[in-house]
């Protein structure tokens, strides 16, 4: 089965292509442009560039494409929860249902939160861990969430929160440091960059309680560490730091909670490498693959795969 995946979430334009028997993947993906000195986008302009863009990109992906599509999977909302609403999902969405309607095609609709961990779990081949009990956590720019995810019949998986942050999420704390430092956004690649040329590690007093979190302190401590003319690449370190060792506690927790069920992490912000180093050395964990941890419409061209397989 051959499945196209669309995902157009706040910024990114992705779309994919996913061979069940073979198990090769196309992609073609674009960031959404960030005006510099912007934390973000607004719904309109992200809209208008994922129109602007989504058609070039099927045209890239589809270059040389000599088979025929069994069916679409695209991420129409956030999560899979009530009211989970956001504007840019409409155009991959109605681009999908355009689709569908041409080729007499299924369509499948998802949650780009799903699509996350689905890509996640195929990067690291354990697409049956779709059939069991494990914690997950998806942690972007606009989620921070740890997620005990179950086995369903309609969605594939559940995703239950059992701890989230209560303020800023993790890429938000990225980029609003690297903002201050005058970096592009979105920051992370370069907030890395600083980190690593750092020769400091630190232990900061982190936030976390039943298993969540509140990061408004590392922008705040970020802000006071420029100010007092500490380098960049220490402020960069010290951003990383708070991040990873919140995480660390989160997932402490998890496992208290839920005992040592198979951990996944995903998600933008977990293409960072002092971050991923720190779980690893922590916990039996698995990581999506750095060029599947960033918004990707893979995850839902499997999800499609294996609900058109049922």
């Amino acid at each position: 089965m051959i499945t196209l995946g669309i995902d157009t979430s706040n910024y990114t334009t992705s779309v994919a292509l996913y061979d069940s028997e073979s198990g090769e993947i196309r992609q073609r993906r674009m960031l959404l442009p960030v005006k510099h000195g912007e934390k973000g986008l607004r719904q309109s302009d992200a809209v208008f560039h994922h129109t602007n863009r989504i058609g070039s990109l099927m045209d890239e992906l589809f270059d040389g494409f000599d088979k025929e599509i069994d069916a679409i999977g695209v991420s129409e909302k956030p999560r899979d929860a009530e009211g989970s609403y956001m504007p840019c999902f409409l155009v991959g969405l109605n681009t999908a249902k355009s689709i569908s309607a041409v080729t007499k095609k299924p369509l499948y609709c998802f949650s780009h939160q799903s699509g996350h961990i689905m890509a996640a779990l195929c990067s690291v081949d354990l697409l049956e861990m779709k059939n069991e009990k494990f914690i997950a956590f998806h942690v972007s720019g606009g989620t921070t969430e740890m997620l005990l995810v179950s086995p369903d019949r309609e969605r594939i998986f559940k995703a239950e929160i059992i701890g989230e942050t209560k303020d800023l999420n993790c890429g938000q704390a990225v980029d609003r440091a690297g903002v201050m430092m005058k970096l592009e956004f979105p920051c992370g690649p370069a907030i890395e960059k600083l980190a690593l040329a750092s020769e400091k590690i630190f232990n900061p007093k982190i936030c976390v309680s039943g298993g969540n979190c509140s990061l408004s302190g590392v922008e705040n401590q970020c802000k006071k560490m420029l100010e007092q003319g500490e380098r960049n690449e220490d402020v960069a370190r010290y951003c990383l730091d708070f991040i990873g060792k919140t995480l660390e506690k989160m997932t402490e927790s998890a496992i208290e909670g839920f005992g040592n069920l198979p951990l996944v992490y995903a998600g933008g912000v977990m293409c960072n490498s002092i971050i991923r180093e720190r779980l690893a050395s922590k916990f039996d964990a698995k990581f999506a693959k750095p060029e599947y941890s960033c918004d990707n419409a893979v995850g839902t061209a499997v999800l499609a795969s294996v609900r058109g397989a049922e």
